[in-house]
């Protein structure tokens, strides 16, 4: 059973950064393409940012393209999502996922996704 266990949220001001990160154990880490959803209150969850299991490949939704970026380090099994220029709309739960049968073409869709965390709360301040 693969454990995923996100970390590095917090309040922070608009135009202020954070790094989220996402702890994976239990799995064959380097087989999973990786993703980040986030959640605002009253709203679906929604796809934010995906990485390929080799680390070469990613994947943004449009509203936070150029100022997020995905990577992975394959030997600490940890994902990371580096949030630049932070907006208050960027506020929300903000998830890790596993997709243990990788289809990059299903990279953005919540069902493709095996594994979950917990979820970590980022709260921009206007």
């Amino acid at each position: 059973q693969v454990q995923l266990v996100e970390s590095g949220g917090g309040l922070v001001q608009a135009g202020g950064s954070l790094r989220l990160s996402c702890a994976a154990s239990g799995g064959t880490f380097n087989r999973y393409h990786m993703g980040w959803f986030r959640q605002a209150p009253g709203k679906e969850r929604e796809f934010a940012a995906a990485i390929s299991f080799s680390g070469g490949t990613t994947s943004y939704t449009d509203s936070v393209k150029g100022r997020f970026t995905v990577s992975r380090d394959n030997a600490k099994n940890t994902v990371y999502l580096q949030m630049n220029s932070l907006k208050p709309e960027d506020t929300a739960v903000y998830y890790c996922a596993a997709q243990s049968r990788p289809v990059w073409t299903t990279i953005t869709r919540k069902t493709s996704y095996t594994y979950w965390g917990q979820g970590t709360q980022v709260t921009v301040s206007s």
